[in-house]
């Protein structure tokens, strides 16, 4: 089944242009390469003293890289470069701005590396013009500028799940006439030694372990997720382009429990899922493949494990590439989904090998794709949930 035979409420977002910076490197064929050989991005890297005992620690991080032009450090050099590729990359499918083009950036923590540089040499002295470097409006401002974009601009924060709750952002703007096209950008280079301490001391971060020891979704064995970084950019527009797929529907929830933990009764997790189904117009039979959250945490791969078998029940297969490009955070669900716009490309899902025993569904490396809808979810710390819709682009 394609997009354009699903009987939708709306006419679906097209996913224009798509540009991305990763561990595997700086730019969308990278990111292909990288998924496909099913090889992870993490590296084994020095620099985690004092925070940790070993120096050493396993992390796909984003190595130095794109146009010093674009700003003093990793993130805001990053966060242009893959909105630079994604605009490019739809203005070549055919795309043509129209006439209002909004920008949402996902984002939790924002510039970590500028910050620890600044308040290294200056403390917290705020009088210096170069803090205004650090703040991610101030990077955002040029991206509007260097395209002659005038249409709504703002920030998008709900942990884990904030990129797919700023795709839906995107298509909700997009449906209201606020904005004929977006530009999202997710954007976490977060890695630094302190917070990868600070996730390790709440449990579910292991850094000590290759990714395949230490994150295994749906598998017995499993310790928690392996630390990553990304910068994802994606065109959205109501007009009907060429792209690399199309948003269907969606939906957001609330826990409004722990805020580390989800609930042993994972209620509103499900609703999500129902609520983004019935937004898509689509029944769970449509649904081909869950493009999971699947941190390797128990809590959550338990809860949308359940929402497979209980939900989706005719669904083909379950996959979650976090063992791959390792867990990135505020960009997590933008560069995940990225691995189901390639399956719609080549007919194959770049899914992880498996390594353990564990979910009869779980698809066990790239995986020839049946036709079919896919539903992408993301479970952010403090309660966050967002689910979206997306199937392959009919042009």
């Amino acid at each position: 089944m394609t997009a354009t035979e699903v009987s939708t409420g709306s006419t679906p977002t097209t996913i224009a242009g798509l540009g991305a910076v990763s561990g595997y490197g700086w730019g969308r064929k990278l990111l292909w390469d990288g998924l496909y050989s099913a090889e992870p991005a993490a590296r084994h890297l020095p620099g985690f003293s004092p925070a940790f005992d070993d120096d050493w620690g396993w992390v796909a991080r984003v190595e130095d890289g794109g146009d010093p032009a674009d700003g003093p450090s990793r993130f805001a050099r990053a966060l242009r470069f893959s909105a630079r590729e994604a605009v490019h990359d739809a203005l070549d499918r055919g795309w043509r701005p129209g006439g209002v083009v909004g920008l949402l950036h996902s984002i939790v923590l924002g510039d970590v590396d500028h910050w620890r540089a600044y308040h290294h040499r200056h403390g917290d002295d705020t009088s210096r013009r170069g803090w205004l470097e650090l703040m991610p409006s101030t990077v955002l401002t040029g991206v509007m500028q260097e395209f002659d974009f005038h249409g709504p601009a703002m920030a998008v924060s709900a942990m884990c799940a904030s990129s797919v709750s700023a795709l839906l952002m995107a298509r909700l703007w997009i449906q209201a006439g606020l904005a004929s096209d977006v530009l999202m950008i997710a954007t976490d280079l977060s890695t630094t030694p302190e917070n990868c301490r600070s996730f390790a001391n709440l449990g579910p971060l292991v850094v000590d372990a290759h990714p395949f020891d230490a994150c295994r979704p749906f598998q017995q064995g499993s310790r928690g997720f392996s630390a990553g970084e990304a910068s994802v950019a994606m065109v959205l527009s109501g007009s009907p382009v060429p792209g690399h797929g199309v948003v269907l529907g969606g939906a957001c929830s609330h826990d409004a429990y722990h805020p580390v933990s989800i609930p042993a009764d994972p209620t509103e997790v499900f609703r999500c899922f129902r609520a983004a189904l019935d937004d898509a117009g689509c029944d769970p039979a449509d649904i081909s493949y869950l493009n999971a959250h699947g941190p390797g945490t128990a809590q959550c791969d338990t809860a949308e494990a359940a929402v497979f078998d209980e939900v989706l029940t005719g669904a083909r297969g379950l996959f979650s590439v976090k063992p791959l490009v390792g867990h990135c955070q505020g960009a997590s669900g933008a560069i995940e989904l990225c691995a189901s716009l390639f399956g719609f490309a080549t007919g194959v899902i770049p899914a992880p090998p498996r390594v353990a025993p564990g979910h009869p569904k779980l698809l066990d490396g790239p995986t020839a794709a049946e036709d079919g809808l896919v539903v992408k979810s993301s479970l952010g710390m403090g309660g966050h949930n967002a689910v979206v819709v997306v199937g392959a682009s009919p042009n």
